[in-house]
């Protein structure tokens, strides 16, 4: 009889141990900024790479991706079975941006603060909400605004068909200028990649999609102190939540014994 009462609670802990992710260990502040993702091409660790290729070089001097993935990305068709041409080939100075974006999601090391776990056969982990400049959005927006394109959001399941092997636009979805699916910058940064970007006033930290590191001293990646004051408050919360969870201990401590107590009378 004990064994049957107790297998639940057994269950229950194997099934918290399983679900577990690195994601929810990080106590630290470095334990936020020394972090890529956890995804197909990424490296375990940021570090340097002499050899980054065109819009990926910022991120040279200390990155999550290696020389060959950014060839890769300024020169093959698809990314993970996706075509950005599923409208018609983008403009050069569109493509530009989302060759950028792409080199942000591969490449910078300052998006730990902002990953969440889920599961893709490419990748367990994604960010989430990241700050994006509202000039870069603008920019963004303006140099892709009259491109084609047949749904809003590129990342969520089942909004393109993938039967043959890359992205195809549902049957239902006629392709239209981005300008006819979005209703402004903002609507497009933020819903394009299902919530990666939160687009945020220039004056608010926030990231920049692609910068010159030789315009900052030490060739400093302007993002390392965007994400440095996010772990810094995620540090901050998680020490306040501890606190706060201690002073119910006691009464936790009671409601385990009285458990227990359940438990014994019940045999």
């Amino acid at each position: 009889m004990l064994l049957t009462v107790w297998l639940p609670f057994f269950s229950l802990l194997v099934v918290i141990s399983v679900e577990a992710n690195r994601l929810t260990e990080r106590k630290t502040v470095s334990d936020y900024l020394d972090t890529c993702m956890l995804g197909k091409l990424h490296k375990q660790k940021p570090g340097p790479e002499g050899d980054l290729y065109n819009e990926c070089t910022p991120w040279k001097y200390k990155s999550c991706c290696m020389g060959n993935t950014t060839n890769g990305i300024h020169k093959n068709q698809t990314w993970y079975k996706f075509d950005w041409n599923h409208c018609g080939n983008l403009s050069q100075k569109c493509k530009k941006h989302f060759v950028q974006d792409l080199c942000i999601y591969e490449c910078s090391p300052n998006l730990g603060p902002w990953l969440v776990q889920v599961s893709r056969s490419w990748r367990s982990e994604r960010f989430v909400s990241v700050p994006l400049c509202q000039s870069e959005c603008t920019a963004w927006w303006n140099d892709c605004k009259d491109d084609m394109t047949c749904v809003d959001n590129w990342s969520a399941k089942g909004n393109f068909n993938f039967s043959t092997g890359k992205n195809k636009c549902p049957d239902h979805k006629p392709c239209k200028k981005f300008s006819q699916v979005y209703s402004s910058h903002v609507d497009f940064c933020q819903k394009i990649w299902d919530g990666s970007w939160r687009v945020v006033a220039d004056s608010e930290p926030c990231f920049h999609i692609t910068f010159n590191p030789e315009n900052y001293p030490n060739n400093a990646n302007p993002n390392d102190k965007v994400a440095r004051q996010r772990a810094l408050e995620l540090v901050k919360l998680s020490t306040s939540n501890v606190n706060q969870c201690a002073q119910y201990e006691p009464l936790l401590s009671l409601v385990a014994c009285l458990v227990l107590l359940a438990i014994s009378f019940s045999d």
